[in-house]
């Protein structure tokens, strides 16, 4: 309540720390008496399980906000997590779509069929805004302003932000919402922008999940593809046509600037591929190399 993390982050630190409740416990040893070397043997047991880099570090960040907040709370006097160190995360660059595969995505839309209209909304706005899966979700009509060619994002940690959208999201919007009419929308959900005929509410981000995995199996595209793809693919776009860091932050609601700097080594990537590719010096003398970072 006090960091306004949302319900599903919550419920992933829970899950996350019942892990670590559930070793010490089996090594009969109190929460109180945790020194440091029984959470570095809990992370050894986490990697022996193939708990991968990224998601040890998020368990290991839920074990440190417990000992910080029992320290806080003075139920214990020292933190055992204070010098925790965790695991080196290398870094992989997402995947990201053209927009001739965005294009190839929302062709394959059978716009005769139910809700069809509504998916192609979705793979707009996405593509258009940049908005997260459960920000697509809760959207709602009152966060519309689409005679000024923004809407209002409500993201991470009840921040909200304006994001402009295309033209073309708000065509496809206009179109979505002569069908929308014809739903008939339980009470309390009626201010949700894409809802369900079926369910009468708004989609779950699984539901949005298993319709872009259903299109892009169905456009041959052979990329792993989620909704977090036209995320990145969005930002990817800005930064190849010329749009500042910053604002490109400020878009995708990044707290740090930091998070949003992975862009640069997509960017990177793609420049050091034509170079390498067009330049005279390369022309039939070497492959290209994969770019890591740092190079």
């Amino acid at each position: 309540m006090e960091k306004s993390f949302s319900p599903n982050t919550v419920a992933a630190y829970n899950s996350d720390l019942e892990k670590f409740i559930s070793f010490i416990d089996d090594e009969g040893i109190g929460f109180k008496d945790v020194q440091l070397k029984d959470v570095h043997q809990f992370s050894s047991l986490m990697i022996d399980m193939q708990i991968g880099a990224t998601s040890l570090s998020r368990i290991l960040s839920g074990v440190r906000s417990f000992y910080r907040f029992l320290l806080l709370e003075d139920v214990i006097d020292v933190d055992p997590t204070e010098l925790l160190e965790y695991p080196k995360k290398a870094r992989k660059l997402p995947d990201v779509l053209s927009v001739e595969e965005v294009d190839a995505i929302e062709s394959v839309i059978d716009l005769s069929q139910a809700e069809s209209q509504r998916n192609k909304a979705i793979i707009e706005v996405l593509f258009s805004c940049g908005l997260r899966v459960s920000e697509l979700c809760n959207l709602k009509l009152s966060d519309l302003y689409l005679d000024e060619g923004f809407i209002k994002v409500m993201g991470k940690g009840s921040k909200q932000r304006l994001v402009p959208i295309s033209s073309k999201a708000i065509k496809e919007l206009n179109l979505y919402f002569e069908d929308r009419k014809h739903v008939d929308i339980k009470p309390g959900f009626e201010d949700y922008v894409f809802v369900s005929k079926f369910r009468k509410k708004n989609l779950s981000r699984i539901m949005v999940f298993h319709m872009i995995k259903e299109l892009v199996e169905r456009a041959g595209i052979q990329k792993t593809v989620s909704p977090h793809t036209f995320r990145h693919s969005f930002a990817t776009c800005l930064l190849e046509g010329g749009a500042n860091l910053r604002a490109i932050q400020a878009m995708l609601g990044h707290e740090s600037i930091a998070t949003t700097e992975i862009y640069m080594h997509i960017d990177m990537s793609r420049i050091r591929e034509e170079i390498l590719k067009h330049h005279p010096r390369n022309q039939g003398t070497h492959p290209s190399p994969p770019y890591r970072e740092g190079d």
